[in-house]
């Protein structure tokens, strides 16, 4: 018998290789050697992969549940929700997307995945405090040139700051 995760993995493996099935509809480029279906396939090809890790997993545990004569799924002792840190959360997301045409792409990231990392866990050292700084230059600085060199999607500049 599967387990809610069991259910979950066959039913994004059905959607993702239905979906995957309709991308081979989609029309060729024309221009550009990488077409429409390019990404939508490498989405749906990892999420069918990794649906059928979930059910393979979860058709493991159930075999050692028979093995050893359990019927019950031990539920996993859950913590108490953190509203307030999900409300923390949605804030910054939202003066993040409100500030967004003010700084820019640039700014306006490097600032949001900084403040995000220090509202989920603040930082106790010095080399913590880099931490969060490697990772807020790296992360905008990948996706900068992900989308602007590689993609051509053209960013918000930022009216204060012009970058």
């Amino acid at each position: 018998m599967l387990s809610r995760d069991g259910i979950s993995g066959l039913v994004c493996l059905a959607i993702s290789l239905w979906l995957l099935v309709l991308t081979w509809g989609l029309p060729p480029a024309v221009m550009v050697p990488i077409g429409p279906a390019f990404y939508p396939r490498i989405v749906l090809s990892i999420l069918a992969i990794l649906s059928v890790i979930l059910l393979a997993l979860d058709l493991r545990a159930a075999a050692q549940r028979r093995a050893t004569g359990t019927t019950a799924i031990a539920a996993p002792v859950q913590p108490a929700p953190n509203y307030p840190l999900v409300l923390k959360t949605f804030i910054a997301f939202g003066l993040y997307i409100a500030l967004l045409p003010e700084l820019g792409f640039r700014i306006g990231t490097v600032l949001f995945v900084a403040a995000l990392q220090v509202t989920l866990e603040w930082p106790r050292s010095t080399r913590r405090w880099a931490l969060v700084a490697i990772v807020a230059l790296a992360t905008t600085l990948v996706c900068f040139y992900v989308f602007e060199d590689y993609l051509s999607v053209l960013l918000p500049r930022g009216r204060w700051s012009g970058m």
